[in-house]
């Protein structure tokens, strides 16, 4: 597995670098990311049923739609991104999940997991997972809370309008709301206390145990494709409201 330890914080690039990972590399890859401020719904979530407008706009922070479904998820800089996109004869999102388990075990650390493949410690979230398979490729990603602004989070995950949503030469439908949780961070529950930064390298360097892993970095071919999708895609309004059937399927 080539493993990338993307600097990147720009929400819309890092979405387009997965999707260009899943659909045009043949490789296998974890990425670790972080994020600006920003909402990141799921492929087929309504902005107004997930989103407090008014509070992200006055305090700057960005929406954005990933390729994946699931739900409306907030980043900041003390939320940590895993990405992992391979290609597999059967899917199996379990075993990407319990990676992330084991790491969070030896760190001292106790976690678990329920149907929705959801991470818990005492009882509060501190991970949300979501899934997709393109041909026979797949993808599992996840966050990791380690410091992100629970006030902040809250705040900008309340939308809460019931909407339906019209699709072009369809019935009325109605998007996929989220599922609420109580939401904790990860250090705090840390015997010793690291920085995020800290915490990223051992979370980098815990993939990078395995032999058959190895550092990989984005080529200049790399990023102008990735540039032109984040362009062209997930910057734009049509994608990050959904405004547009042809890029909804795409």
């Amino acid at each position: 597995m080539l493993c990338i330890d993307n600097r990147c914080t720009d929400v819309y690039w890092n979405l387009a670098a997965e999707e260009y990972l899943l659909k045009q590399k043949r490789d296998n890859y974890f990425m670790l990311w972080q994020s600006e401020p920003c909402v990141v719904m799921g492929k087929h979530q309504n902005v107004q049923a997930e989103v407090d407008e008014g509070f992200t706009g006055r305090q700057g922070i960005a929406l954005a739609r990933r390729f994946s479904g699931g739900g409306a998820v907030y980043h900041d800089g003390g939320n940590i991104n895993l990405s992992f996109i391979e290609t597999v004869d059967r899917p199996d999102f379990e075993y990407y999940l319990q990676q992330t388990i084991d790491f969070l075990e030896k760190t001292g650390v106790t976690a678990y997991s329920d149907k929705r493949m959801g991470i818990y410690v005492d009882g509060r979230k501190v991970s949300g997972s979501a899934q997709c398979i393109y041909r026979n490729r797949v993808m599992y990603h996840c966050t990791l809370l380690y410091s992100t602004d629970l006030d902040a989070l809250n705040a900008s995950l309340s939308g809460g309008q019931e909407v339906e949503s019209l699709l072009p030469g369809s019935a009325t439908v109605r998007a996929v709301p989220s599922v609420r949780s109580e939401v904790a961070n990860i250090r705090d529950y840390l015997a010793v206390p690291l920085s995020v930064r800290r915490f990223i390298r051992l979370l980098f360097h815990y993939f990078l145990e395995d032999d058959r892993n190895s550092i990989s970095r984005f080529t200049q071919e790399d990023l102008k494709v990735i540039e032109r999708l984040r362009r062209e895609k997930y910057a734009s309004e049509d994608w990050i409201y959904n405004k547009n059937d042809n890029l909804k399927l795409n």
